[in-house]
């Protein structure tokens, strides 16, 4: 079913399948696809972030358990304090799901890493639907669910065209210059392939 998203600027994308079909005004869009569902979001379309600390958020980071944050806390664990934990299979495959969610309610569209040597976590990731985009080194800056947050340039996905894959983030801001302020912790919807896989309720 081919579906028009369109935010507070009028800014609309259609997605049918994994693709995007058009790129344009809502008006222009509601005309060339009369009977196209039209989901209207707050705030702003963005092509989505690339997170640049894969590697570092999934394979080297202990992501709680909501029922753990009495002992655990809530941010991820890493160094020391993930060793402690002596982590099995099942739980690197449950931290890395949890993690996924976290990077998707950032507006995170895909991330950069190295091979996943942990077979659990690639398991898991593999099956969220994050997109995983190769890198030859090591980063600066720190390692952050939110990109903006990294002390890097942001990335963002490449821009959606007709015929290009179906990713991209809606930010509960009015522009760009709002979201650099207040941060990716705005996001309220997260689409990879033309499937939406977060949804701030």
């Amino acid at each position: 079913m081919l579906t028009i998203h369109t935010d507070s600027r009028g800014h609309a994308l259609a997605v049918e399948g994994a693709l995007i079909a058009g790129a344009g005004p809502l008006e222009e869009l509601a005309a060339a696809y009369p009977h196209a569902r039209v989901r209207t979001w707050p705030g702003i379309i963005t092509p989505g972030f690339v997170n640049p600390h894969g590697t570092e958020l999934l394979e080297e980071a202990y992501h709680p358990d909501p029922r753990e944050a009495g002992d655990l806390g809530t941010e991820p664990l890493t160094g020391d304090a993930l060793t402690a934990l002596a982590l099995d299979d099942v739980r690197w495959g449950a931290s890395a799901r949890r993690g996924v969610q976290r990077m998707l309610a950032h507006g995170t569209v895909a991330a950069a890493c190295e091979p996943l040597r942990n077979r659990a976590v690639r398991d898991a990731v593999r099956r969220t639907g994050l997109t995983l985009a190769g890198r030859s080194e090591r980063p600066g800056g720190v390692p952050s669910l939110d990109p903006l947050a990294s002390g890097l340039p942001p990335v963002t996905a490449p821009p959606r065209t007709p015929g290009s894959a179906a990713r991209f983030a809606v930010f509960d801001v009015h522009d760009e210059t709002e979201l650099t302020e207040r941060g990716a912790g705005t996001c309220v919807a997260t689409v990879i392939e033309g499937r939406l896989l977060f949804r701030r309720r």
